[in-house]
């Protein structure tokens, strides 16, 4: 459960949210808008990379602002450029090192990785050079950097932004197969045409919260 309790966000003089007060619950919501509409810091606060200037945000009952250790164990992040994500020279050992701090046994360590990569695909890469994998092939190992350590909520950020049509729907499909609750923030109304529920910000408020269908065509309006 993500809690959002009338919290309100301005850089400098730039109000982003204003009185968002939302319970999320279900397995899969999208989260869409106009860029500047506020989505990304809203993101932001699920795993408190940043914090409201009002009100708060809990997350499976943990405050965000005052305990950010432990609700960064509870969710994991990925951005729409999976190379601000990829920092060791192999696909394994980027895989590792997520796993340094909890886990202290490196042949542990490498047999998780190998899991994890066998999930996604990856395991004929291992030893490749991460960043010369395709662009799906670096979103998915992102991905499997962050799932690798256990959340049990996943926020992606525009995931499938520098994704071609292919990349973008393999994507969608490790979506639908992943056990965490997932939010997503996207421009890419396909990628969310199914899921239990999808939230419409404008001018950091939000101004639709429905099932997909009827949340898409207020957006649509409003974009019109």
């Amino acid at each position: 459960m993500i809690e959002f309790r009338a919290v309100g966000h301005a850089y400098d003089d730039r109000v982003v949210l204003s009185d968002i007060t939302l319970d999320l619950a279900e397995r899969r919501i999208g989260i869409i808008g106009a860029n500047g509409s506020g989505k990304s810091t809203l993101a932001r606060m699920i795993n408190a990379l940043v914090v409201p200037d009002t009100g708060t945000v809990h997350v499976n009952g943990i405050d965000a602002a005052r305990d950010k250790r432990r609700v960064r164990r509870e969710v994991g992040f990925i951005f729409s450029d999976p190379d601000r994500q990829i920092i060791m020279p192999t696909v394994a050992e980027d895989i590792e090192l997520s796993l340094t701090r909890t886990v202290s046994d490196r042949t542990t360590r490498r047999s998780r990785a190998q899991n994890v990569l066998r999930q996604f695909g990856l395991a004929d890469h291992a030893d490749h050079p991460a960043h010369r994998l395709s662009g799906g092939q670096k979103q998915l190992l992102a991905l499997a950097s962050v799932l690798v350590t256990g959340p049990s909520i996943l926020v992606a950020d525009e995931p499938t932004t520098l994704l071609d049509l292919r990349n973008s729907s393999m994507l969608a499909d490790v979506f639908t197969t992943l056990d965490e609750q997932l939010v997503v923030l996207t421009h890419d109304l396909d990628l969310i045409a199914d899921y239990d529920r999808v939230i419409v910000l404008d001018e950091g408020r939000v101004v639709a919260d429905d099932e997909p269908a009827p949340a898409v065509a207020a957006y649509r309006a409003l974009m019109a």
